[in-house]
């Protein structure tokens, strides 16, 4: 019996699907007594799971497979023309790794993003118990990137280290500063953060055809899929 084997999973009541009207969606835990193991976290990262905060969990949808688990091949990966004018647009930043903290610094940034950017999203109102819930988490292979121009915070990215990628749970930024394309430059650099160190792939969540909010993912190309259980290229 394999490690995988011998973990248990609990399923959600069906509720309220975040990305596609009129669906309902039913969510997959990892039992959250289940310390939380790095390889097991990496092996899980392999079959479509994401963390928050200190869940491990995955889309189990009954009626409804629109949920694709993505990840971008960073050995593979080419910038296009505009990919290749934001990464000179940003040169000017610095980024830092931190370990993953609570600051009235980087709250006030997220604050600003979720009100915004996401004000129409179930994250809205932010509050400072939602932030240090979902994104302050004492874990040993969790970082804070900060991006700053000197020293003016435009992004937070959150990742985790996994020992086959970077997982990108998370990244907020500046939503003043449009003509940077901070949300972009922060996948491009978590991308090259990758290859230097080694590893195979950036984890980008789910992509949905039919969620606006999604489209995004797939302008890194070539980008995984996992569909059937198989991460699939998409040229």
């Amino acid at each position: 019996m394999t490690e995988l084997a011998r973990l248990r999973f609990y399923a959600t009541q069906p509720h309220a699907c975040s990305y596609l009207p009129d669906e309902q969606a039913t969510t997959l835990f990892l039992d959250p007594s289940q310390p939380m193991d790095l390889d097991v976290y990496a092996d899980l990262s392999e079959m479509g799971f994401r963390r928050s905060g200190d869940h491990l969990y995955r889309p189990h949808c009954q009626q409804c497979s629109a949920c694709v688990p993505a990840r971008i091949p960073a050995a593979r990966f080419i910038p296009n023309r505009q990919q290749r004018r934001i990464l000179t647009r940003n040169q000017d930043l610095r980024v830092t790794a931190v370990r993953p903290t609570f600051s009235e610094e980087y709250f006030d940034l997220y604050r600003r993003y979720i009100e915004q950017r996401h004000a129409d999203g179930d994250m809205f109102p932010p509050s400072r118990e939602q932030f240090s819930t979902f994104l302050v988490r004492d874990l040993p292979f969790c970082c804070f990137y900060e991006f700053r121009l000197d020293e003016r915070l435009l992004a937070i990215a959150v990742c985790d280290l996994l020992p086959n990628g970077l997982s990108a749970v998370y990244t907020f930024y500046e939503p003043s500063e449009e003509r940077r394309s901070l949300g972009r430059y922060a996948i491009l650099w978590q991308i090259g953060e990758t290859l230097r160190r080694g590893l195979e792939a950036v984890y980008l969540g789910y992509w949905i055809k039919n969620c606006k909010k999604m489209n995004y993912k797939t302008q890194y190309r070539p980008i995984e899929l996992l569909i059937n259980q198989r991460w699939v290229t998409l040229n």
